[in-house]
């Protein structure tokens, strides 16, 4: 399996790494810095430069949610080989901007007192959809939203086991996505201290300071029990 150096430091941009598959679907490494689609989140982009300088364009990084394996895809996988030592570079302006979005939005988890149902985050926006009836006010949300990036709250994970979560139900917010689970039994939670904590396998901010200055750019009705909030960074 691969090691996600992204869980362990979301802030490394580039890698060395080993090629262990190479399939129609993209390039499989031992460890890698890209994070794969999933939770809302985009799939990195980036490159991987092999050993003689030749450098390949990944458009996007997926993750077979059966067997685990991850895969850097690229349009000529057949230009890789299995045992090829390569170094692996994200499109780091990219990859901060979702790190800072995703991070915005449990903060407005923490805002709204009710279950996501679902969410997106994109290079220049991100939205979630709240299982509620009663309209949403996007200007205190956007004022409550930007007091908790200036309070420069702190971003911590830790895990803990399934039976642990399964015991704690209310820590999961997401009522479309469950949270990651490994092949250890543990799953990681992100705490961003005294405002949210909640299973997440995304990739965050080391603070809310990074985040930003944002606005609630629009609150949607979408169907009779569901509200959808767009931000963008102002």
């Amino acid at each position: 399996m691969t090691r996600d150096l992204y869980r362990e430091d979301s802030y490394l941009k580039s890698c060395e790494a080993t090629v262990t598959s190479v399939t129609e679907l993209g390039i499989e490494t031992d460890q890698t810095v890209f994070y794969p689609l999933g939770g809302g989140q985009l799939g990195d982009t980036g490159k991987l430069t092999l050993a003689d300088g030749t450098e390949i364009t990944i458009t996007d990084t997926r993750k077979d949610r059966e067997s685990g394996q991850e895969y850097h895809v690229v349009e000529d996988p057949a230009a890789v080989t299995v045992g090829d030592k390569v170094t692996l570079t994200l499109d780091w302006e990219r990859r901060y901007s979702l790190m800072r979005f995703h991070s915005c939005l449990h903060m407005l988890c923490s805002l709204i007192d009710a279950p996501v149902t679902s969410g997106s985050i994109q290079v220049d926006r991100a939205r979630l959809d709240f299982d509620l009836q009663d309209p949403i006010d996007k200007e205190p949300i956007t004022v409550a939203l930007n007091e908790l990036v200036e309070r420069d709250i702190p971003m911590s994970s830790r895990y803990i086991t399934d039976a642990e979560l399964d015991a704690q139900p209310e820590l999961v917010r997401t009522m479309s996505v469950q949270p990651p689970r490994n092949a250890q039994g543990t799953i990681r939670l992100v705490e961003f201290e005294g405002v949210d904590l909640q299973p997440c396998g995304g990739t965050h901010v080391a603070s809310t300071a990074e985040i930003g200055r944002v606005l609630i750019k629009k609150v949607e009705k979408k169907g009779k029990q569901n509200r959808r909030i767009t931000l963008v960074f102002d």
